[in-house]
């Protein structure tokens, strides 16, 4: 038996504290489930860095998961980012079609269902959560510890500021509102699920605080970011940048307004540094009052 001095206890003692605080975390991997929404449609985003994620449709995506894993990179956390991904697309779908290829082994998986939730019946949580549990069992067949999250996503203009939807003539914030109302009572009666993710949240702040437009048919006000693409429906390169902000920050804890004015995709996507630190305060703001 070997026996070491005190000294030697003390150096070894400091010696690997030094190493865990200096060692990357251990890596991880994540899958993005989802539709337009999740790969960026109407901007930049969906074909940006489509060499940095691992696109399971092989269709040169690289979208939200390529955002997230180029704050990854900045933040020195080791993530392994996989997308699939189709557009129009509820998680039912997904189920029936995908299984093949989401049935595999995933520390972290990301849902994000159809705009309206349910085609059909919009707004009616029912078929979007019944297809969420069924893909959390699956997931968790693979990985008993594997965290599964749903996406709360954005109001769409065409549908408040136009006739023929339920949400017509509502404040803009009501849509995204009753979406996260609904995903949130899917994870209180689906087991699997482990909470959520405000992004319909983080985009109602940026326009309550001013940084955001909120009308895209009468213009985009000076000084205000647009989030929503030319169809007034799926995001802009800033909505969508808010949309992987949000879910960086939820999914790993890191504190968004770390990656600052320099935040390299930002400059990619042709976002000022002010532009980028405002949605980065957004996004972090929104998680912390949405725990």
């Amino acid at each position: 038996m070997i026996r070491y001095s005190d000294a030697m206890v003390r150096f070894l003692t400091g010696f690997a504290a030094l190493l865990l605080i200096v060692a990357p975390a251990t890596a991880r991997d994540i899958l993005f489930v989802g539709n337009s929404f999740t790969f960026g449609a109407g901007s930049p985003v969906e074909r940006y860095r489509p060499d940095s994620v691992t696109d399971l449709n092989h269709e040169g995506i690289g979208g939200v998961p390529a955002l997230f894993r180029s704050f990854a990179e900045q933040a020195r956390l080791d993530w392994t980012v996989s997308l699939e991904t189709s557009p129009g697309k509820d998680l039912a779908f997904h189920y029936a079609n995908k299984r093949a290829a989401i049935d595999r082994r995933w520390d972290v998986v990301i849902l994000q269902g159809y705009s309206t939730l349910d085609a059909q019946n919009p707004g009616d949580p029912t078929r979007h959560g019944i297809a969420a549990g069924q893909l959390a069992a699956l997931i968790h067949a693979r990985n008993p510890r594997a965290q599964v999250k749903l996406v709360e996503t954005w109001s769409r203009a065409d549908l408040t500021y136009r006739p023929g939807s339920r949400w017509s003539g509502k404040p803009i914030a009501t849509m995204a509102q009753d979406l996260a109302a609904a995903n949130r009572r899917v994870v209180r009666t689906t087991p699997g699920i482990a909470g959520t993710i405000p992004v319909g949240s983080a985009w109602n702040r940026a326009i309550a605080t001013g940084i955001a437009d909120a009308n895209p048919y009468d213009g985009i006000d000076p000084d205000k970011l647009g989030l929503w693409a030319d169809d007034r429906y799926h995001g802009s390169s800033a909505g969508y940048y808010l949309e992987a902000l949000t879910i960086f920050g939820r999914v790993t804890g890191y504190d968004v307004r770390r990656l600052g004015a320099k935040e390299r995709s930002a400059a990619d996507l042709g976002l000022t540094g002010r532009q980028a630190t405002a949605l980065q305060r957004i996004a972090w703001e929104t998680l912390r009052r949405n725990r």
